[in-house]
């Protein structure tokens, strides 16, 4: 694996490593994706695919003002798989500390979006999250959102779950929100269930809620909020897990 470096990368030969078929694997799926998928599908701008993050929104500041001890200004957070910055941008507005603040993500184009959309004092890195180039217990905070999901292999999966608790401190949380519901019309990623999530982070208090109503339901309704937001209170209509993993 190439070392991860605050810049994109170059392209170099690099030793290879145990998850290189995988990492490759999800490079072609996000290429490839990118190139079938209407760019503003999950855009603000398209009402349509706004409901989910509105919703997702409000159920992780509600999650943040119900078990975040201390001001969100003095957290030290990193965003495993940041992709273009959202998240980052989204807590710099809710009051967290841009210095405080640092992302990592596999693909270099999404990295130099993400350097541009957020302050320059938001360290985004290039790289793989199974190598993440922090100090052990260095963070408040760790997000993981929709990552998961995008890997097929158990052993990456898992290498990557060992790093984000070794950079997070004791008493710190992982922030989680994933699907756990397979999707035959994507055969590149698989969800993950109460069961994995419990292995992954092992010796954690877990906290999980099914959120965010089916994707072909919920842009039907997207313009009927309160349809919506009734569906999405059933649980049964509903295919992710927002969940709050507390390091012991």
């Amino acid at each position: 694996m190439p070392p991860i470096t605050d810049r994109a990368p170059e392209i170099t030969v690099a030793p290879a490593g145990p998850f290189d078929a995988e990492l490759a694997r999800i490079r072609a799926a996000y290429e490839r994706r990118g190139r079938e998928v209407p760019p503003d599908l999950y855009s603000d701008t398209n009402p349509h695919g706004a409901v989910f993050q509105r919703e997702l929104e409000q159920r992780v500041l509600k999650l943040l003002s119900l078990k975040l001890v201390g001001i969100l200004a003095r957290q030290r957070v990193l965003d495993v798989g940041c992709g273009e910055g959202r998240w980052l941008r989204a807590f710099i507005q809710w009051g967290a500390s841009p210095e405080n603040l640092a992302g990592i993500d596999l693909l270099p184009e999404r990295v130099g979006v993400a350097r541009g959309a957020c302050s320059p004092a938001v360290g985004v890195l290039c790289g793989s999250a199974d190598q993440i180039p922090f100090e052990d217990g260095s963070h408040d905070i760790v997000l993981c959102m929709n990552v998961f999901s995008s890997i097929l292999s158990g052993e990456l999966r898992a290498a990557i779950a060992a790093e984000m608790l070794r950079v997070l401190r004791p008493d710190g949380f992982v922030l989680w929100y994933d699907f756990f519901v397979n999707n035959p019309a994507n055969p590149d990623v698989r969800g993950v269930g109460k069961l994995e999530i419990a292995r992954l982070f092992p010796a954690c208090d877990i906290d999980l809620a099914r959120i965010t109503v089916a994707a072909p339901l919920g842009r039907a309704i997207a313009s009927l909020p309160y349809i919506y937001a009734a569906l999405a209170s059933c649980r049964i209509f509903c295919t992710h897990y927002l969940g709050w993993i507390r390091k012991r």
